[in-house]
């Protein structure tokens, strides 16, 4: 807890039994929620996590990153968190910087804070395949020229939202794909949100999440689609449910008490 806020930690997890547990044992004591969401891994993520202490939700199927997402937040926000950090459990990223991402939302600095593998110049020297800190590097000007804001990188995987973010984006109108993250950037410079940044080191090796060729070119003209469909809507060429008040929320039941076991969501 930070401030009187109740801080929790989702991971969003495939496969990511070979290192959830150097993720896990980074995670600051001050953490009063710590959630997995595993998408169906075949592996013995969920055992571990279970082992770990962990409130494991599993999907009954693959849905998808962006899904995947979608579960967490609506997960943390059920459990009473007031600020809430995504971290993925492959440990490209270290928790140890949870406690002054946390803060920042906590004491009302940002309602986002990102963790740039950027700001520093730590990318290539953590491992960052050329071709991939390239792409960053202009898909991340090609966005601020057209959302209008400064960020150092929209892509991180190391995020720090308020609760008031997670009820008021229409996350059920974004994409199940990695996409997603994008796209939710791009909801909160619409609805106004205070987006921060802390220097993140990263570390890229083999047992690391990484996307493939293919599905990083589909992921780059998604980025490309989602920002020019932040300026149609912006001038009111287009109306789209994803920049719209009206457009579908988490759906949240103060009915349902999280357990200390896997259980079954395809909502």
């Amino acid at each position: 807890m930070i401030n009187g806020k109740r801080v929790a930690v989702v991971m969003p997890a495939y496969n990511a039994e070979l290192t959830l547990e150097a993720t896990v044992r980074e995670i600051p004591d001050l953490v009063d929620i710590r959630i997995l969401v595993d998408d169906y891994s075949k592996d013995k993520t969920v055992e571990l996590a279970k082992k770990l202490g962990l409130l494991v939700f599993v999907h009954d199927r693959n849905y998808g990153y962006g899904r995947n997402q979608q579960t967490c937040y609506r997960e943390a926000l059920a459990a009473g968190a007031d600020v809430v950090i995504m971290v993925h459990p492959d440990y490209q990223y270290t928790p140890l910087l949870i406690t002054a991402m946390a803060s920042m939302v906590a004491y009302d600095v940002y309602d986002v804070v990102l963790g740039s593998r950027i700001i520093g110049g730590q990318a290539l020297r953590g491992g960052m395949p050329f071709y991939k800190y390239v792409s960053n590097r202009f898909l991340t000007a090609f966005e601020n020229l057209f959302l209008g804001v400064k960020l150092s990188e929209y892509h991180t995987g190391y995020r720090a939202f308020g609760s008031k973010v997670l009820t008021t984006l229409p996350l059920l109108e974004n994409s199940s794909d990695f996409v997603f993250d994008n796209q939710m950037l791009a909801q909160c410079v619409h609805f106004a949100f205070r987006i921060g940044e802390v220097s993140c080191p990263t570390k890229y090796f083999e047992a690391a999440s990484s996307i493939n060729f293919r599905r990083s070119v589909k992921y780059g003209f998604g980025v490309l689609g989602t920002s020019l469909q932040f300026k149609l809507n912006k001038w009111g060429l287009t109306k789209l449910p994803r920049f719209s008040s009206q457009g579908r929320k988490l759906e949240l039941d103060p009915g349902v008490k999280v357990k200390a076991s896997p259980v079954v969501t395809s909502r």
